[in-house]
């Protein structure tokens, strides 16, 4: 099984463009929406930096690395209904998706700075 990337629309742009070298940003971004809106492809955040596209359609989590910035999906696991009606109380949730920040194993590995281990 090949690794699963987080690309950033830019990464996607320059990989198309190896290939046919007309796809603009404008393309890129407005076909990103598309898939998006679909279903297709979802759109990971990460604090102060580009947003990254996940083409894995598995429902599962996902890990910042605080230190490379590296994104790592995690095996899905339901929140409880307790705690999530405690703290939705009248919001009505579509979706949700936990992500954790912190220190990836390779980081770790390196003497970088731990957060607290769950």
């Amino acid at each position: 099984m090949r690794e699963r990337v987080h690309l950033t629309a830019e990464e996607i742009r320059r990989t198309v463009n190896r290939v046919d070298p007309r796809a603009s940003r404008a393309t890129v971004y407005n076909n990103l929406h598309l898939l998006i809106k679909a279903g297709l492809v979802r759109e990971v955040m990460s604090d102060g930096q580009a947003a990254r596209y996940d083409a894995g359609l598995h429902r599962h989590h996902h890990f910042l690395c605080d230190v490379c910035g590296a994104i790592e999906d995690v095996a899905w696991f339901d929140v409880p209904a307790t705690a999530a009606k405690a703290a939705l109380g009248r919001r009505v949730a579509r979706d949700y998706e936990v992500v954790f920040r912190g220190t990836c194993e390779a980081c770790g590995n390196s003497g970088a700075k731990r957060g607290k281990r769950l």
